[in-house]
């Protein structure tokens, strides 16, 4: 591997995350190591992945990795590979984490989105019941993230409303939604712009000029039938955004609940009538981050053909990425940490400071 692809992951370190900058030099003859000459800490290939400080071989860990994500429950890896439960739950942990950092710097980034579908699943837990709340863009399939709260309320929506809005380039935005009636002042709250007063006092909260949300309300009492409901913005607005998504002229949340059954179908706790019940929200929230990044770099996706035949991920139809992802590519991929920032120091800076900071943070203020 060529240092100058690597790049420094020291916490403490001005030059941390930054590739290409020749503080990274190869270290070490009997293996292959690297160290940051402007911290001068040692580090090696797999700091950052999956295989940091762990025995175990990556090929088997990947595999134990991708039964799970597909299903498998960890009482018969347990039987079949002879590994313990425990180890096995630290695995899908740790793979968890490093699916939810990828996510996070890959998808979780500022795009258009056009049309999202959100929808939140009922999940049983030992001792309990658990809400997992998640979004999804239509037209490319790719998975946005979720959410998992031990209560359907507000606060469950307005997590996901926020990580929609992060993702969110334009302000053209269409949200379909189910008839639960926190959706509406959730995305109105999320997806809006703050505005001063010139004579001061509390700011005005003002919503996309062109977001849309539109509920589709299922009623069983009378026979099962839909109710579509334009919850906010203009008709012509809704109009405009439903017919420019390619393969949903309708409204409706089908996407979503496809998506929903795929977890369900590759997620061992999610399963209706299951005896492989999670103990815990947090291996709950370590599964779905895995699941969903697989399902958007690792799934190639049948409606996602191209023309000329390519099947595509949920990535690739959003220009993530340009290939297809194994799921050991996903688990060794190095997350760059965020960009170092200077100390806030009363009074003038010194002059190391200052080189440092014309160095390594030249946009700083």
């Amino acid at each position: 591997m060529n240092p100058q692809d690597v790049f420094c992951p020291n916490m403490a370190c001005p030059a941390r995350g930054q590739v290409g900058q020749g503080n990274v030099i190869g270290h070490g003859r009997s293996r292959l190591r690297y160290r940051c000459t402007l911290c001068r800490k040692t580090f090696g290939p797999r700091t950052g992945t999956l295989s940091q400080r762990r025995h175990a071989a990556m090929r088997l860990m990947v595999q134990i990795i991708t039964l799970v994500s597909y299903g498998c429950p960890i009482v018969a890896i347990e039987a079949a590979f002879g590994i313990q439960a425990r180890t096995v739950r630290d695995w899908v942990a740790a793979a968890g984490r490093q699916s939810a950092a990828v996510q996070q710097q890959l998808v979780q980034q500022p795009r258009d989105l056009g049309q999202v579908q959100a929808d939140e699943l009922r999940v049983r837990i030992a001792g309990g019941v658990v809400w997992m709340a998640m979004a999804m863009v239509v037209t490319s399939r790719l998975w946005l993230g979720g959410v998992v709260s031990v209560t359907r309320d507000r606060a469950l929506i307005d997590r996901l409303a926020a990580l929609v809005a992060r993702s969110a380039l334009a302000q053209r935005l269409l949200v379909a939604v189910d008839g639960f009636g926190a959706y509406v002042e959730a995305f109105k709250r999320a997806c809006a712009t703050y505005q001063s007063h010139p004579h001061g006092g509390r700011r005005t909260c003002v919503p996309w000029p062109e977001l849309v949300i539109a509920q589709v309300v299922k009623h069983a009492s009378a026979g099962p039938w839909l109710q579509h409901r334009l919850a906010y913005g203009t008709v012509r607005d809704f109009l405009t955004s439903l017919w420019s998504t390619p393969g949903c002229q309708v409204l409706n949340t089908a996407f979503i609940e496809r998506l929903n059954a795929t977890f369900r179908a590759r997620l061992a706790p999610l399963v209706r009538r299951t005896r492989a019940l999670a103990r815990l929200p947090e291996t709950l929230t370590h599964g779905m981050q895995l699941v969903g990044t697989s399902y958007n770099f690792c799934t190639l996706h049948t409606s996602l053909t191209t023309r000329e035949g390519m099947r595509q991920t949920p990535a690739m139809a959003a220009g993530i990425t340009d290939h297809w992802w194994s799921l050991s590519e996903l688990l060794s991929y190095r997350v760059p940490p965020p960009r170092w920032e200077p100390p806030r120091r009363r009074g003038r800076r010194s002059r190391q400071l200052q080189a440092l900071i014309d160095r390594w943070a030249p946009t700083y203020h």
